[in-house]
């Protein structure tokens, strides 16, 4: 079933008014004031349109702080909120709380991506959602997490961004089992052509056949997440120099590029080469502080026991 999304905003006021309704007078007979030639050539704005349109600004500026949205940082990053009237941005948070989005979580959203708050919930915002419903098949109670977790897709578009790379990744596997969730959306607002397929053309480039990588990547999608530049090349590059690895152990761990370069992968194998000792790049990396120095006292005792026979 299609699920389709209905934006329910308030009806406008109607804009008809008529004086005469009100006074009993007939507005034929009424005498017209006499308006001098000064006034005539004046230019000033009336102070009453002064003092309501300062008043409309003061209220948006309070609707934005109710939010813990910054008014001047979201003013600065999107100019149009100034001629956007209140009712406008007031449809935008209602669009996000129908999906379960609490508004301790849009102030950020907001904060993040401010030309949400001039957009247009029926032909932007709804979009994405039937998208993720529909197309991913995201159940709807899941759509919240999808949104917290990366508001990018928010300000994605449907048809040049989402759907483009939905259909590159069911090709490279996500499918089944293995289909997007909640938890790998992000990768739907990665460029096809700039961000997903140099990535799997650089692990291809290390002698992986396509199935290969496309299993890897499966296994731990936020490969797709990673910058060539700051992530595998330096990882690879100290694995392959530094620890003498085999590029089948990356098959079966592709998870070794998630992990900090400095801060474990340096660190721990460092320790394993001054005590002689060495491990699977899982068991290296995956366990505690406290396990892997239990691990590493283990091995020095059964090292000491072997050297005695």
């Amino acid at each position: 079933m299609i699920l389709r999304l209905q934006l329910l905003l308030p009806q406008p006021l109607s804009p008809h008014y008529s004086s005469s309704s009100t006074t009993g007078l007939n507005p034929i007979s009424t005498p017209k004031p006499l308006i001098s030639r000064k006034a005539l050539n004046s230019h000033h704005t009336p102070t009453t349109t002064t003092v309501d349109s300062g008043l409309k600004f003061r209220e948006k500026i309070l609707y934005l702080e109710s939010l813990k949205v910054n008014p001047t940082k979201v003013l600065q990053k999107n100019p149009n909120l100034r001629s956007a009237p209140l009712s406008s941005l007031q449809s935008v948070e209602h669009c996000l709380s129908s999906m379960g989005i609490e508004q301790s979580a849009l102030g950020r959203i907001l904060d993040m991506f401010p030309q949400l708050l001039t957009a247009d919930p029926s032909n932007q915002i709804y979009p994405v959602f039937e998208f993720l419903l529909n197309d991913v098949e995201i159940p709807y109670s899941d759509i919240r997490k999808c949104i917290i977790r990366c508001p990018r897709l928010l300000v994605s578009g449907v048809e040049s961004q989402l759907k483009p790379a939905l259909e590159f990744l069911i090709k490279l596997g996500f499918v089944g089992a293995n289909r997007i969730t909640c938890q790998t959306t992000v990768l739907l607002v990665s460029n096809v052509d700039h961000t997903l397929t140099p990535k799997i053309d650089f692990l291809m480039g290390l002698g992986f056949e396509y199935n290969e990588v496309a299993k890897m990547v499966i296994r731990s999608p936020s490969l797709l997440t990673f910058s060539i530049e700051n992530n595998f090349m330096p990882k690879l590059e100290y694995f392959l120099e530094e620890m003498n690895g085999d590029l089948e152990e990356l098959k079966r761990f592709p998870q070794y590029f998630s992990f900090n370069l400095e801060g474990k992968i340096k660190k721990r194998h460092r320790i394993l080469v001054e005590h002689g000792l060495s491990l699977p790049l899982s068991k290296m990396l995956t366990v505690s502080d406290g396990e892997f120095n239990a691990r590493l006292i283990e091995m020095q005792l059964e090292l000491v026991e072997e050297r005695q026979l």
